[in-house]
């Protein structure tokens, strides 16, 4: 049976993680979230929101320039987390992943990813400090 990421992106697509918008830990929304990758071509982190009505943002990986997390107090009492991801997107500068579960494995995934796409497409980061 073809996965999700399969039926959606094509049938070499491969979905790295998903998860939903949790309510006191249990994904019980509509918005989903998902990183997605097509070996040698791309790698996207995509926010799906909506059951009728989609909304669905896209954000390629390298374009992707910092993380942040917050988390409240109950979102450490049900293991959540919000990970906002700072980039350089013509739509947005920034994409909230909202209450996921386990934030910080989500960031270091997506830090991974991000070195290895920008290795692979010889993109140089780099800082200026005066």
């Amino acid at each position: 049976m073809a996965s999700t990421a399969a039926k959606k992106y094509g049938d070499d697509c491969v979905e790295l993680w998903k998860d939903r918008k949790r309510w006191c830990g249990l994904p019980l929304s509509f918005t989903r979230y998902s990183i997605v990758q097509k070996p040698g071509k791309w790698c996207k982190l995509i926010v799906d929101k909506g059951l009728l009505t989609s909304h669905i943002e896209e954000v390629n990986v390298f374009r992707i320039d910092d993380t942040t997390i917050f988390e409240s107090f109950t979102n450490k009492f049900w293991g959540t987390g919000t990970l906002k991801v700072y980039c350089k997107d013509a739509s947005s500068d920034h994409v909230d992943c909202i209450r996921i579960k386990n934030p910080s494995k989500v960031r270091n995934l997506i830090n991974e990813l991000i070195e290895d796409d920008r290795k692979s497409r010889n993109v140089q980061y780099g800082e200026m400090q005066f």
